[in-house]
């Protein structure tokens, strides 16, 4: 799955991405800890060192991080989800590798140890500036400058001379002065090459005009292509849309639109699972209230997409243990009243723990939490179907009366005779 490198821009033609974060939580106790175990690929697609990420992040919460190049292990010691730390990834884009003036993440560092400065120059509108030097992550920079600052082009030259050399010996020139004369000529060649990739840059505006030259019905061609996509990515397509709406404050009238997206991506039983993990936090009891709509749209007569909303449910326990194990029951009694959940849905997931959504033993729990309402729910349902049979006995004592001169049929009660024990005949007197 890839993001926008700038994930303000919704423009799903934006041509910088980047892979989501993955995150992985090891370890117990005091040695809990979270691997970024792709943090490699993320630092690729920023053109930084995976080094300057992970360390944003330890200074952002107060952690310690850890380094293992060699295993390409960047680690943040404690535990945060992956989603929190792709939030705070967007700070450190925004600040270090975004050009304030043209928004593109094609900047490089250049770091001045002696003046204690680092500079910025964009590749792809020629401006340059300076980073501010408050944050903490900039006395890391200063200390671990990255390798390709200015002196980036020196190993590609010697390469690119080493090239020339086993070509000369394969076509038999000789060394000597006239060797070193034609070792110049690939300087050139770099000259020619930097110039190419300031020409291939500034096509940017280019391809942007195209884009927006593009009818609305060649835009609608290609967004069905989104169905080809995996899973996976359509799942993130949908996360983001609706992330956006929450962001720019639209999201408590967007629910037809929260549907309609998820129905072309084909993923509508999935929508509870990602509405639970953007709209639910601590307040999940006032939240169920507010977007009670959104979650109806995809949860009525849906059993699978009420499945997916209990693990959503599960999910916001775990993020949020302290404030919700213990009412776990209120919590779900809160969704069954909101018509969020069926009877036997909830009676199906009581049955079985299951560790898809969070650990077995949180998921043991969050059952043995919820263990009282599904007691009640079940006495409620046979107190419902014993009242129930007692509606039908008193359906057969009903008789509808017919008169010709009423306007409406009436509906009269019928009692049953029995006979008197005084009316009772002797037979023995006959």
């Amino acid at each position: 799955m890839s993001v926008n490198v700038n994930r303000s821009v919704s423009d799903q033609f934006y041509r910088y991405k980047m892979p989501r974060l993955i995150a992985k939580v090891e370890g117990k106790g005091n040695g809990i800890k979270t691997v970024i175990v792709n943090m490699v690929d993320v630092a690729k697609a920023l053109n930084r060192p995976p080094t300057y990420p992970t360390k944003f992040f330890g200074c952002e919460l107060g952690a310690q991080t850890q380094f293992d190049t060699k295993n390409d292990r960047y680690i943040v010691n404690g535990s945060h989800e992956a989603n929190k730390l792709q939030d705070m990834l967007d700070g450190f884009v925004k600040k270090f590798v975004l050009c304030t003036e043209c928004d593109n993440p094609e900047t490089d560092l250049h770091v001045n140890p002696k003046k204690q400065t680092i500079g910025t120059s964009c590749k792809a509108c020629g401006n340059r500036g300076m980073l501010d030097m408050r944050h903490k992550l900039c006395t890391f920079i200063l200390k671990n400058p990255p390798e390709t600052s200015d002196s980036g082009s020196a190993p590609v030259k010697k390469d690119k001379e080493k090239k020339s050399r086993k070509k000369d010996k394969e076509n038999g020139s000789g060394s000597g002065e006239a060797g070193s004369d034609d070792f110049n000529a690939p300087e050139a060649v770099d000259g020619d090459d930097d110039d190419e990739d300031w020409a291939e840059e500034t096509t940017e505006e280019a391809q942007r005009r195209r884009m927006e030259e593009i009818s609305d019905h060649a835009k609608n061609l290609t967004l069905s292509e989104d169905l080809g996509k995996s899973l996976e990515e359509r799942v993130d397509l949908f996360y983001n849309f609706v992330k956006r709406k929450k962001e720019s404050g639209t999201i408590d009238a967007a629910d037809k639109e929260i549907l309609a997206e998820a129905e072309r991506l084909d993923v509508t039983a999935m929508g509870p699972l990602i509405l639970s993990e953007l709209l639910f936090n601590e307040n999940i009891r006032d939240q169920i209230k507010k977007y009670k709509r959104h979650f109806l749209r995809f949860c009525h007569n849906n059993k699978k997409a009420q499945k997916y909303l209990l693990g959503g449910f599960e999910c916001v326990v775990k993020l949020h243990q302290v404030q919700l194990l213990a009412r776990v029951p209120i919590i779900l009694k809160d969704l069954y009243d909101a018509d969020l959940l069926e009877e036997d849905v909830i009676f199906a997931w009581a049955e079985k723990v299951s560790k898809k959504y969070v650990s077995k033993e949180l998921a043991k729990d969050i059952h043995a939490k919820a263990a009282p309402f599904v007691k009640w729910l079940k006495e409620a349902e046979e107190e419902s179907e014993g009242s129930d049979d007692e509606e039908e006995e008193d359906d057969e004592n009903v008789e509808v009366v017919y008169s010709s001169s009423a306007r409406e049929l009436k509906v009269e009660t019928v009692k049953q005779d029995t006979p008197d024990k005084e009316d009772d005949i002797d037979i023995d007197a006959i």
